[in-house]
Protein backbone atom coordinates (compact mmCIF):
# COMPACT_ATOMS: atom_id res chain seq x y z
CA UNK A 1 0.00 0.00 0.00
CA UNK A 2 2.83 2.25 0.94
CA UNK A 3 4.43 1.78 -2.11
CA UNK A 4 1.64 2.18 -4.08
CA UNK A 5 0.84 5.80 -2.83
CA UNK A 6 4.51 6.78 -3.09
CA UNK A 7 4.56 5.95 -6.77
CA UNK A 8 1.36 7.98 -6.87
CA UNK A 9 2.97 10.71 -5.49
CA UNK A 10 5.88 10.89 -7.65
CA UNK A 11 4.12 10.38 -10.39
CA UNK A 12 1.66 13.29 -9.55
CA UNK A 13 4.77 15.78 -8.51
CA UNK A 14 6.15 14.27 -12.10
CA UNK A 15 2.96 15.43 -13.98
CA UNK A 16 2.89 18.44 -12.05
CA UNK A 17 6.78 19.71 -12.64
CA UNK A 18 6.40 18.83 -16.64
CA UNK A 19 3.25 21.27 -16.64
CA UNK A 20 5.42 23.87 -14.69
CA UNK A 21 7.71 23.55 -17.15
CA UNK A 22 5.84 23.56 -19.83
CA UNK A 23 4.43 26.77 -18.80
CA UNK A 24 7.61 28.51 -18.23
CA UNK A 25 8.55 27.85 -21.69
CA UNK A 26 5.49 29.16 -23.43
CA UNK A 27 5.44 31.99 -20.88
CA UNK A 28 9.27 33.31 -21.97
CA UNK A 29 8.54 32.31 -25.76
CA UNK A 30 6.21 35.14 -25.51
CA UNK A 31 8.10 37.26 -24.81
CA UNK A 32 10.77 37.13 -27.87
CA UNK A 33 14.21 38.20 -27.41
CA UNK A 34 13.44 39.36 -23.90
CA UNK A 35 12.85 35.73 -22.91
CA UNK A 36 15.84 34.78 -24.14
CA UNK A 37 17.65 36.97 -22.27
CA UNK A 38 16.02 36.16 -19.22
CA UNK A 39 17.15 32.79 -19.86
CA UNK A 40 20.29 33.71 -20.15
CA UNK A 41 20.19 35.48 -16.73
CA UNK A 42 18.38 32.19 -15.00
CA UNK A 43 20.77 29.84 -16.66
CA UNK A 44 23.03 31.50 -14.58
CA UNK A 45 21.00 31.70 -11.47
CA UNK A 46 20.34 28.08 -11.68
CA UNK A 47 23.88 27.42 -10.77
CA UNK A 48 22.80 28.51 -7.45
CA UNK A 49 19.04 27.12 -7.38
CA UNK A 50 18.75 24.14 -8.96
CA UNK A 51 14.96 24.13 -8.61
CA UNK A 52 15.01 26.21 -11.86
CA UNK A 53 14.63 24.16 -15.18
CA UNK A 54 17.89 24.55 -16.98
CA UNK A 55 16.44 22.15 -19.68
CA UNK A 56 14.01 25.04 -20.64
CA UNK A 57 15.79 28.01 -20.64
CA UNK A 58 18.98 26.38 -22.85
CA UNK A 59 16.66 25.13 -25.43
CA UNK A 60 15.02 28.60 -25.73
CA UNK A 61 18.31 30.46 -25.66
CA UNK A 62 18.79 27.81 -28.38
CA UNK A 63 15.98 28.24 -30.21
CA UNK A 64 16.17 31.73 -30.27
CA UNK A 65 19.62 32.57 -31.41
CA UNK A 66 20.42 29.10 -33.77
CA UNK A 67 22.07 26.35 -32.74
CA UNK A 68 25.83 27.84 -32.93
CA UNK A 69 25.31 31.21 -31.04
CA UNK A 70 22.41 29.03 -28.62
CA UNK A 71 25.41 26.50 -27.39
CA UNK A 72 28.09 29.47 -27.17
CA UNK A 73 25.43 31.95 -24.97
CA UNK A 74 24.55 28.88 -22.83
CA UNK A 75 27.82 27.81 -22.08
CA UNK A 76 29.40 30.84 -21.13
CA UNK A 77 26.53 31.66 -19.00
CA UNK A 78 26.27 28.53 -17.01
CA UNK A 79 30.11 28.86 -16.43
CA UNK A 80 29.78 31.83 -14.63
CA UNK A 81 27.13 31.48 -12.88
CA UNK A 82 29.11 28.47 -11.52
CA UNK A 83 31.82 30.76 -10.93
CA UNK A 84 29.70 32.85 -8.77
CA UNK A 85 28.62 30.63 -6.48
CA UNK A 86 31.56 28.91 -6.50
CA UNK A 87 32.76 32.30 -5.17
CA UNK A 88 30.52 32.93 -2.71
CA UNK A 89 30.71 29.88 -0.89
CA UNK A 90 34.64 30.02 -0.93
CA UNK A 91 35.09 33.77 0.15
CA UNK A 92 31.75 33.78 2.69
CA UNK A 93 30.76 30.87 3.53
CA UNK A 94 33.84 27.90 4.02
CA UNK A 95 35.65 29.46 7.14
CA UNK A 96 32.12 29.41 9.01
CA UNK A 97 31.68 25.83 7.55
CA UNK A 98 34.76 24.91 8.82
CA UNK A 99 34.29 25.87 12.06
CA UNK A 100 31.06 24.49 12.36
CA UNK A 101 31.57 21.04 10.56
CA UNK A 102 34.78 20.18 10.18
CA UNK A 103 35.61 18.78 13.73
CA UNK A 104 36.91 15.32 15.08
CA UNK A 105 33.70 14.41 15.40
CA UNK A 106 32.43 15.04 11.78
CA UNK A 107 34.08 11.62 10.14
CA UNK A 108 31.36 11.34 7.16
CA UNK A 109 31.69 14.97 6.09
CA UNK A 110 35.47 15.37 6.31
CA UNK A 111 35.92 12.34 4.23
CA UNK A 112 33.57 13.61 1.80
CA UNK A 113 35.47 16.96 2.00
CA UNK A 114 38.87 14.99 1.52
CA UNK A 115 37.27 13.14 -1.55
CA UNK A 116 36.12 16.74 -3.17
CA UNK A 117 39.51 17.93 -2.54
CA UNK A 118 41.48 15.04 -4.17
CA UNK A 119 38.79 14.51 -7.18
CA UNK A 120 40.42 14.66 -10.47
CA UNK A 121 40.02 17.22 -13.30
CA UNK A 122 38.54 14.53 -15.03
CA UNK A 123 37.06 13.11 -12.61
CA UNK A 124 35.05 16.45 -12.19
CA UNK A 125 34.53 16.76 -15.47
CA UNK A 126 32.56 13.81 -16.02
CA UNK A 127 30.66 14.51 -13.33
CA UNK A 128 29.71 17.57 -13.89
CA UNK A 129 29.30 16.70 -17.74
CA UNK A 130 26.14 14.68 -16.84
CA UNK A 131 23.28 16.53 -17.30
CA UNK A 132 21.18 15.28 -14.34
CA UNK A 133 23.77 15.97 -11.74
CA UNK A 134 22.58 19.19 -9.72
CA UNK A 135 24.95 22.10 -10.77
CA UNK A 136 24.52 23.95 -7.11
CA UNK A 137 25.52 20.61 -4.97
CA UNK A 138 28.74 20.86 -6.96
CA UNK A 139 29.38 24.15 -6.70
CA UNK A 140 28.58 24.16 -3.04
CA UNK A 141 31.13 21.52 -2.27
CA UNK A 142 34.14 22.57 -4.66
CA UNK A 143 33.43 26.52 -2.52
CA UNK A 144 33.62 24.83 0.48
CA UNK A 145 36.74 22.15 -0.27
CA UNK A 146 40.33 23.53 -0.56
CA UNK A 147 40.05 22.37 -4.58
CA UNK A 148 41.50 24.91 -6.46
CA UNK A 149 40.00 27.80 -8.66
CA UNK A 150 41.75 26.34 -11.56
CA UNK A 151 41.38 23.15 -11.60
CA UNK A 152 37.58 23.60 -11.02
CA UNK A 153 36.98 26.09 -13.57
CA UNK A 154 38.76 23.95 -16.17
CA UNK A 155 36.73 20.86 -15.32
CA UNK A 156 33.50 23.14 -15.87
CA UNK A 157 35.13 24.79 -18.67
CA UNK A 158 34.74 20.93 -20.15
CA UNK A 159 31.89 19.47 -18.03
CA UNK A 160 29.46 21.93 -19.10
CA UNK A 161 30.39 21.50 -23.19
CA UNK A 162 28.68 18.28 -22.79
CA UNK A 163 25.68 19.61 -20.67
CA UNK A 164 24.63 22.09 -22.69
CA UNK A 165 25.34 19.94 -25.82
CA UNK A 166 22.39 17.28 -24.37
CA UNK A 167 20.33 19.87 -23.00
CA UNK A 168 19.68 21.84 -26.36
CA UNK A 169 20.06 19.23 -28.95
CA UNK A 170 19.00 15.66 -27.73
CA UNK A 171 16.06 16.00 -25.23
CA UNK A 172 14.70 17.22 -22.07
CA UNK A 173 13.90 13.58 -20.46
CA UNK A 174 15.30 10.75 -19.10
CA UNK A 175 12.47 8.71 -20.73
CA UNK A 176 13.55 10.23 -24.16
CA UNK A 177 16.92 8.58 -24.60
CA UNK A 178 15.42 5.48 -23.12
CA UNK A 179 13.07 5.12 -26.22
CA UNK A 180 15.86 6.56 -28.20
CA UNK A 181 19.06 4.37 -27.94
CA UNK A 182 21.04 6.67 -30.61
CA UNK A 183 20.95 9.03 -27.62
CA UNK A 184 22.41 7.10 -25.13
CA UNK A 185 25.01 6.38 -27.86
CA UNK A 186 25.84 9.95 -28.02
CA UNK A 187 25.84 10.85 -24.54
CA UNK A 188 28.27 8.11 -23.78
CA UNK A 189 30.75 8.96 -26.52
CA UNK A 190 30.06 12.07 -25.25
CA UNK A 191 31.48 11.43 -21.49
CA UNK A 192 34.58 9.75 -23.23
CA UNK A 193 35.46 12.62 -24.95
CA UNK A 194 34.92 14.65 -21.98
CA UNK A 195 36.84 12.18 -19.93
CA UNK A 196 39.64 12.32 -22.74
CA UNK A 197 39.62 15.37 -22.85
CA UNK A 198 40.14 16.79 -19.57
CA UNK A 199 43.02 14.49 -19.25
CA UNK A 200 44.61 16.07 -21.57
CA UNK A 201 44.07 19.48 -20.43
CA UNK A 202 45.50 18.44 -16.82
CA UNK A 203 48.55 17.11 -18.52
CA UNK A 204 49.04 20.35 -20.59
CA UNK A 205 48.53 22.70 -17.78
CA UNK A 206 49.58 20.52 -14.71
CA UNK A 207 46.72 21.26 -12.86
CA UNK A 208 47.19 18.49 -10.06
Amino acid sequence: MIVIIMDIVLSSLQEISTHLDALTETFLASLGIWGALASCLLITIESILPILPVCVFITLVFYTFGSLLGFIISWVFTCLGCLLSFTLFRSKIKKWFERKFMKKDAGKIKKFMHYIDHISVSGLAVLVAIPFTPASVVNVAAGLSNISRKKFMISIMIGKLVMVYFWGYIGTTLMECFTHPIYLVKIIVLLVGTFIVSKMVNKYFHVE
